[in-house]
């Protein structure tokens, strides 16, 4: 039999002993949940390349976790705009976006009311961009754009952050011409049935909406003025030389010396941890063949195109494996 003082030595040993299995417990249900990670990634509206591409990127990165416990899910939204703002608000943890609208959010500029915390992760495709308009048209130059109706855009996707500089390396303002909002496709139609003179269309090549332009009547690249094309150049990191070969379109007899006006780019905040951004980017850069498999854009992960500077900051966790394997500028 035991004492009362055993007894009550064994008790006292009894209640440490589960309070210690209770606390014990507690921490490795606290350590499971916190290793379960949830991320979020931005892309556009449906119907365009960033909603497959950020698509494509989420699945790559699900399907190849390893031991990382993450849920990687894509969210459609209305776009870059939105993207960096809910970034800042930490809506979102990863999105894609337009270069050249990153590039005036990071400094404020713009419609912009401040800076915004946007970092780089990879560098995307290019984003061809140019004014059509019928052979028939009177139009020639960017400077007959003005007094006649111009698609410019859907509303709010930000296309004047890139526009309004190249309109303004021509000569020519937003007051020059009716500009009008609407899709690409919308666009088209426009042309079309003659409600709208030119249209700016783009995206990686070939852009569908120009090849249902061509192939429904005979079309005119508006060419860029060189001196315009090389002041832009200058001026902005966004804007590089992009070519369209001859033949991409229907009766598209010569090469079109066109411009990239903003790649698509994949970025982040700054308020998100480097490990997170270094094992993200890990996993793309190592499985950007499955990318390419969803979507030709793919191609864009490259060792000389991720790490290419459009004038947006790039997050310290990216640049950390882009040293470690060997492709980011020795001098930086």
């Amino acid at each position: 039999m035991f004492s009362i003082e055993n007894r009550k030595l064994y008790a006292t040993s009894m209640l440490f002993i589960i309070l210690a299995s209770l606390v014990l417990l507690g921490c490795d249900s606290s350590d499971q949940g916190s290793k379960k990670q949830f991320l979020s990634v931005g892309t556009a509206p449906p119907g365009g390349a960033f909603f497959v591409v950020g698509g494509a990127i989420s699945q790559v990165v699900s399907d190849n976790l390893g031991e990382l416990n993450w849920q990687v899910s894509p969210e459609a939204t209305k776009g870059t705009q939105e993207n960096i703002r809910r970034l800042d608000k930490g809506e979102l943890d990863f999105a894609l976006a337009n270069a050249a609208i990153s590039y005036f959010a990071v400094r404020g500029e713009g419609a912009w009311e401040k800076k915004y915390p946007v970092r780089a992760v990879m560098t995307l495709a290019p984003n061809v961009a140019l004014f059509i308009t019928p052979k028939s048209s009177a139009v020639k130059s960017l400077a007959d754009l003005k007094g006649k109706r111009v698609v410019v855009g859907p509303a709010g996707a930000g296309f004047e952050y890139f526009l309004k500089p190249i309109l303004s390396a021509h000569g020519v303002t937003y007051d020059d011409f009716t500009p009008l909002n609407n899709t690409q496709t919308g666009a088209v139609d426009m042309l079309a049935d003659g409600s709208a003179a030119a249209a700016f269309l783009g995206g990686a090549v070939p852009t569908a909406s120009i090849t249902q332009a061509s192939a429904s009547q005979d079309i005119f690249f508006i060419p860029f003025d060189e001196g315009a094309k090389i002041e832009l150049f200058e001026n902005y990191p966004f804007f590089f030389p992009a070519k369209i070969k001859a033949g991409t379109y229907r009766n598209q007899e010569s090469e079109y010396a066109g411009m990239n006006v903003g790649s698509m780019h994949f970025v982040t905040s700054a308020n998100v941890s480097e490990d997170v951004v270094y094992n993200f980017t890990k996993i793309v850069y190592e499985n950007r063949a499955q990318v390419v498999e969803i979507h030709p854009a793919g191609r864009a992960i490259n060792p000389k195109n991720v790490i290419r500077d459009t004038g947006t900051p790039f997050h310290p966790g990216a640049i950390r494996y882009f040293k470690e394997i060997g492709i980011w500028p020795a001098s930086e």
